[in-house]
């Protein structure tokens, strides 16, 4: 078997040189379903828009994703495939771009893109996997700042990929159960995820990759997957290490079939929708008949359509529970994991929308919140400041606590770095923010960085790939990051003046809100 995966894992430097040699344009790899051609630059092979799974359109809208139906010859691997459907977000509320896809979109969307160092020999490589965030509404994995040239460098194989999305990716109805009842419903776009897993076990020796050292890792919506592949029976055994970014986890879904803390079942908000569209009464067929600008609807972050969209839930297969009580009971994935969240999550959004969602995240403390809420500064600083906490922060501490007390190697970082081109505006490190210097794509895609930026990029991204090749952060020439340890609270902040190991700073407020113990 060692043998098998060594000759796989030199397969690609192999026909990246014969392709030279012959002129011809670009690297061929063969994978279960046919051969690919994908293109070198910058001493990295780029294979772009390979099918993980049939399209699921037709009868296989709300189906577990399908194989993919092998081709013959060799497909072209040059470029990103369609975006799954959504309704783009709009910058004027939510400025990070790389959350605005400008790929055309489609139902035909489950696809995955790779990048391998071009020319190497020897061991098998880490994987990378990334998932993208978006809310599970919108996101793309083609987004410039999540290339994987960078991460390539440094002697990683990264994956990115598509899943469905909004009702596409996270619908559930009674017709569907009886359509085909001895297949999991509803999580259709954690599937999708799972099925990406599935691919990179059976094909990622092929570029190079080792398919026992995987790495899965995400940021928002990514992260909150992460967690729950964590705590998913179908995911076990598929990575070996975890990298939560801005994750939360303190949420609590919807359940399939039954209500809970006053939300209706995912099973009866799928019927409420299927009467919205004008179909009461429709068998699972007529469903997914229905026109794709239907289902789609105006599903945006900030326009959730709840009494007719339930988004992901606790489904019992996919997803068996809620993840802070799982991480409690230690019954999670022991993987080694990497968490942690922004200084300033939600402090770029308008104050419209961070008074409303403040709003409702206090109301979620109970009749404690005075204890929580005395904690911060009045204004909207204090606003962005509890939200972020509560939704964010809190969540990814408590959960490193959990892990570690599992006795699984656990790291907590803060991300307080921010471009010193924005930092007249006197605002923390936002959502999303880090992603550039995980990814080390700072210079490419910010005119205005700076040496200071750049040097940042490389050191977050040189700790998440030592992590992804060992387990253990350490190892690139930086400061010693610690196991975390909840009776010490000491984590790495990446501060504008570099990275710093120290209690947390936030403690006292942090603690305030564990001690309410919140469910959002």
């Amino acid at each position: 078997m060692l043998r098998t995966v060594m000759m796989s894992a030199c397969l690609l430097s192999l026909v990246v040189s014969a392709a030279r040699a012959q002129g011809e344009p670009g690297p061929r790899v063969q994978i279960d379903s046919g051969v690919l051609r994908g293109r070198v630059a910058d001493g990295v092979a780029a294979f772009k828009g390979i099918p993980y799974a049939a399209a699921p359109v037709g009868p296989l809208r709300w189906r577990p994703p399908q194989p993919v139906s092998a081709w013959s010859g060799e497909r072209d691997a040059t470029d990103y495939s369609n975006d799954c459907l959504q309704n783009k977000l709009s910058a004027a509320w939510f400025p990070s771009d790389w959350l605005l896809p400008t790929r055309p979109t489609s139902e035909d969307c489950l696809y995955l893109n790779v990048w391998a160092p071009a020319h190497r020999s020897g061991a098998a490589l880490p994987v990378m996997v990334w998932i993208h965030g978006g809310g599970f509404l919108t996101g793309s994995g083609a987004a410039p700042e999540m290339v994987g040239t960078g991460l390539a460098q440094k002697g990683m194989v990264v994956v990115t990929f598509n899943y469905r999305l909004g009702r596409f990716g996270f619908f559930a109805h009674p017709s569907l159960v009886r359509d085909h009842p001895d297949e999991a419903v509803g999580n259709y776009g954690l599937m999708d995820q799972i099925a990406v897993l599935g691919w990179v076990q059976r094909n990622i020796a092929a570029f190079g990759g080792d398919p026992g050292n995987v790495t899965i890792f995400g940021q928002s919506a990514g992260g909150v997957s992460v967690l729950r592949l964590m705590i998913s029976p179908p995911a076990r055994n598929m990575f070996a290490r975890a990298i939560v970014e801005s994750g939360g986890g303190r949420e609590r879904w919807a359940r399939l079939d039954a209500p809970i803390a006053g939300r209706p079942s995912a099973l009866s908000v799928g019927e409420a929708f299927a009467r919205h569209a004008g179909a009461p009464d429709a068998d699972a067929a007529k469903l997914r008949a229905l026109p794709a600008k239907t289902v789609l609807g105006n599903l945006r972050s900030m326009a959730p359509e709840a009494d007719t969209y339930s988004g992901p839930m606790v489904d019992g297969r996919i997803v068996p529970g809620d993840v802070d009580t799982m991480f409690e009971r230690h019954e999670e994935a022991k993987a080694p994991l990497l968490i942690g969240a922004n200084s300033d999550e939600l402090g770029m959004m308008p104050d419209l929308i961070v008074d409303a969602m403040t709003k409702a995240g206090v109301a979620k403390l109970g009749p404690g919140q005075a204890a929580v809420v005395g904690n911060y500064r009045s204004g909207k600083t204090r606003r962005a400041d509890l939200l972020s906490d509560v939704a964010f922060v809190e969540p990814s501490r408590f959960l490193a606590g959990c892990h570690a007390a599992s006795g699984a190697p656990t790291f907590l970082y803060r991300f307080s770095y921010v471009a010193e081109a924005k930092r007249p505006s006197g605002a923390g490190a936002g959502h999303s923010s880090e992603i550039p210097y995980v990814f080390d794509t700072v210079a490419a895609v910010a005119p205005d960085a700076t040496d200071a930026d750049r040097k940042m990029a490389a050191t977050v991204s040189g700790y998440w790939t030592a992590f992804a090749r060992t387990g253990n952060p350490n190892g690139s020439g930086g400061f010693v990051w610690p196991n975390f340890d909840r009776r010490t609270d000491v984590l790495m902040n990446f501060t504008a003046e570099g990275p710093v190991v120290q209690q947390d700073p936030i403690k006292p407020r942090l603690d305030a809100i564990t001690n309410l113990n919140p469910v959002l």
